[in-house]
């Protein structure tokens, strides 16, 4: 339901918290007629409609979260009468950009999150005066144009997320202040942006966690496909450069002749089998820039930092003894806080069937707080959006539940399937704990829709062309063999001499001398 609007009549009301829970409707209006407010927390519910005019009279906020629920229309211009504000969360909503101008008045934010915004693209916001930024995640807000310079000279910064913008130009001259021994950043997301130029040296060598996958950098590098915490896959412009590894080349085009044709991968479990199948283990932990690769067989990408949880498991398992139904691989998982990458890697041409199986482990199946958690995400096969909003346990009835959502007819027309899980901010993020949140998934099967040779045995296609190529050439063999004379040749002659009275019998030696005169040379035939 909605919030009660007698909450606005409380005149010492300094927080209110309302994270987590099933609210919905609009917001209050006379919510903004307490002055008094400093935290209103209201993420992760159902609220419809705008922000009230009515909450910019709440100067003396300094913590404001709405992510995750369904408020739309534009970010409102009075925000900057927040002035006193230290944290502005407004991820996964449904609002629309620019990001107004009047955000560069809230100088003492520490933590600011924006991400998914619909609308027409925009330069990237003034926020030269926010000096104290501790954590800066501005994901998929159709931001435009170079990253400014006054970034690096955020000497607080913890977390830089920029992550799936339209973002152009070389990374900033001054972000080498972020290597340094003194600094704080931990963590740089910068991946589906527009960058080009070189990778600087210092990122090549950093040991803190940075993703620049998918940018348009050039070369030559000399770097392989994952540099200790930096992600690079996809990352350059050129294909044709072959001073760089397959990895870092747009598509991850196979270096060799494509061979694979089917993938079977039990996300974050062991070896097993399954109909007959053979599953890959999946168990490297990886990490917020992790890209892993399987004998260029099946990689995957993982970016991202869960919200609350900088040491947040990147694997799962059935921690709260679900009775999982079967296979196996519903046990175990793989999950990211934000962005989740597959690959089918050396894939052969043609149609697939993809087979994503899912359960959910990380929420309890009775009427507990940890059972009301609410896991939000969508899936892209080969670019195009195949699960939107998708939520598991409402889909299977349940936790521990295993289902199967299956793709027939997916092209591969290069040499790589790609399947992403990704997440939009939706959800809850801290049911039953902070950071139990984003994309999971259990088991990827993938099956040709075209009949494999892999040189075991020949086809009936290849056997039907032997045995034609064989008649063909038998008769072939008989014409030349009547044509010499061979087949049929001799008949007329064996005639003729059936023909003639012929004495037939015994004859001496010396009948055969009088009859032929002795041998003479004028009787040979």
């Amino acid at each position: 339901g909605p919030i009660p609007p007698q909450i606005a009549n409380i005149d010492t009301l300094e927080e209110l918290v309302l994270e987590d829970n099933l609210l919905g409707g609009p917001l209050p209006p006379n919510l903004g007629n307490s002055k008094s407010l400093k935290r209103l927390l209201l993420s992760a519910n159902n609220f419809t409609g705008v922000i009230p005019d009515t909450f910019g009279n709440l100067k003396n906020l300094t913590d404001f979260r709405i992510d995750g629920s369904q408020l739309s229309g534009k970010i409102p211009e009075f925000i900057g009468n927040w002035t006193s504000i230290t944290r502005l969360d407004l991820q996964g909503t449904s609002m629309e950009g620019p990001i107004p101008a009047t955000i560069s008045l809230l100088t003492k934010l520490t933590e600011l999150r924006i991400s998914d915004l619909s609308g027409s693209n925009s330069d990237f916001p003034d926020l030269s005066g926010m000096t104290q930024m501790a954590r800066l995640v501005l994901r998929n807000c159709s931001i435009t144009g170079l990253i400014l310079d006054y970034i690096g000279d955020m000497k607080a910064l913890k977390l830089l997320d920029l992550s799936f913008n339209s973002l152009t130009g070389i990374i900033p001259e001054n972000f080498q202040s972020f290597s340094q021994s003194s600094a704080n950043l931990d963590f740089m997301f910068l991946t589906n942006n527009l960058l080009t130029g070189a990778v600087p040296d210092w990122i090549r060598s950093s040991k803190k966690n940075m993703d620049l996958s998918y940018n348009n950098f050039s070369g030559p590098i000399s770097v392989g496909c994952q540099q200790q915490e930096v992600n690079l896959v996809s990352g350059f412009s050129s294909s044709e450069n072959n001073e760089i590894s397959w990895c870092l080349k747009k598509d991850l085009t196979c270096s060799g002749k494509p061979q694979h044709h089917s993938l079977f991968i039990n996300c974050g479990g062991e070896k097993m089998n399954f109909e007959n199948n053979d599953y890959d283990e999946d168990l490297n932990p990886g990490g917020a820039s992790a890209f892993i690769s399987v004998a260029e067989k099946w990689a995957f990408s993982s970016t991202g930092l869960f919200l609350g949880d900088d040491s947040a498991d990147f694997l799962a398992g059935n921690n709260f003894n679900l009775s999982v139904t079967s296979p196996e691989f519903y046990t175990s998982a793989r999950l990211a806080p934000q962005s989740l990458k597959y690959y089918g890697l050396c894939m052969r041409q043609g149609s697939y069937k993809v087979r994503l199986h899912f359960a959910e482990i990380m929420y309890t199946d009775n009427q507990t707080f940890s059972s009301l958690g609410r896991r939000i995400f969508d899936v892209s096969i080969q670019g195009n959006v195949v699960l939107s909003n998708f939520n598991i346990m409402e889909k299977a009835g349940g936790p521990g539940i295993g289902i199967v959502e299956e793709f027939d007819n997916v092209m591969v027309n290069g040499t790589t399937l790609e399947i992403h899980f990704y997440w939009t901010g939706k959800g809850t993020t801290a049911v039953p704990d902070r950071g139990v949140y984003g994309p999971l998934i259990s088991a990827i099967t993938v099956t040709p829709n075209f009949e494999v040779d892999d040189g075991g045995g020949l086809s009936a296609g290849a056997i039907a062309g032997i045995v034609a190529a064989s008649l063909v050439l038998v008769v072939l063999i008989l014409i030349i063999l009547r044509l010499k004379g061979y087949l049929g040749g001799r008949e007329p002659e064996d005639q003729e001499l059936r023909g003639l009275d012929l004495q037939t019998g015994y004859f001496t030696l010396r009948q055969i001398k009088h009859a032929t005169n002795n041998f003479d040379a004028s009787n040979k035939i």
